[in-house]
């Protein structure tokens, strides 16, 4: 279940309520987004609150239930300090935390916050070498075109099993995070919201997999999946390069879910319609 973004103003407690809803529906998990403001061609403007202060929360409200990003932009923090805050929440989780990791992709935010947009996917691969280094390992020394550590140490140690998931479709990527992920991630309008979208992405991460000598079998495929339920009116693309798609209703979710199986989908993230306790609520209800 993704928790709410930019859908409408909400407060911590409504927050809270939707992932104790959520838990006590018997949902896997819940997911933030990790966005920071986004503007439209309007120019109206959105944020978000900051997604790794409502982990560390949400990793004490809740007791069960998984928790991640969907996903980390690993621009908005250095590696070292993201593999220290991912340790932290799943510290305070007891093991629940999913690291979902990405580049980022809105230039809105880089810009408006002071971080760097070029070269994104060479930032990443640094980026992305450091973090699962140190959460692996648990030290590192790196010189790379973008970060420098010396004599770094995660401490106290990360869990060494906790799970990585890469959310990207982009070839070099796929590449980079291959060889160590856990899991893969797209988002709903990446396949039009719609199973069959889906197997071309499928077979990018299986070259991608075969490239780097990985077995394409040994990573979780995650799709997040655009549902309505009663209430809802569409939501907002968060910018104009990232096109609205149509939700499926919440009657079809059940037949959804049965195709993306049948294709090797082993996991999805449900994005609501609107996003509230009582949407999740109904939802748990139909698929029960």
């Amino acid at each position: 279940m993704q928790l709410p973004e930019v859908e409408r103003s909400y407060s911590w407690t409504e927050t809270r309520q939707i992932a104790l809803e959520a838990e006590e529906c018997g949902f896997d998990s819940i997911w933030v987004g990790d966005h920071l403001l986004y503007r439209d061609d309007a120019g109206g403007e959105r944020g978000p609150w900051e997604a790794w202060s409502l982990l560390a929360a949400l990793a004490e409200a809740t007791e069960r239930i998984e928790i991640g990003p969907l996903v980390a932009a690993t621009a908005f923090h250095s590696p070292a300090m993201i593999a220290k805050k991912a340790a932290t929440v799943d510290e305070i989780s007891g093991g629940r935390l999913i690291l979902g990791l990405g580049a980022g992709w809105n230039r809105v935010e880089f810009d408006a916050f002071g971080f760097p947009y070029g070269d994104r996917v060479g930032r990443f691969e640094e980026a992305f070498t450091i973090i699962r280094t140190l959460i692996k390992e648990g030290e590192i020394d790196f010189s790379g075109d973008y970060y420098q550590l010396r004599e770094m140490k995660l401490l106290p140690p990360a869990r060494s099993d906790l799970p990585l998931l890469i959310g990207s479709n982009g070839p070099r990527m796929l590449r980079i995070a291959a060889p160590y992920v856990d899991m893969w991630n797209t988002w709903h309008a990446s396949y039009g919201n719609d199973p069959a979208g889906i197997p071309p992405l499928l077979d990018e991460l299986a070259r991608a997999c075969e490239e780097v000598g990985r077995d394409v079998s040994e990573i979780g495929k995650t799709a997040a999946v655009y549902v309505q339920v009663s209430g809802g009116r569409g939501r907002a693309p968060g910018s104009s390069d990232r096109p609205a798609v149509e939700p499926i209703p919440s009657s079809r979710l059940p037949e959804t879910i049965d195709r993306l199986e049948s294709l090797g989908i082993t996991g999805i993230q449900v994005v609501l319609d609107p996003i509230d306790a009582k949407a999740v609520e109904e939802l748990a209800s139909i698929l029960t």
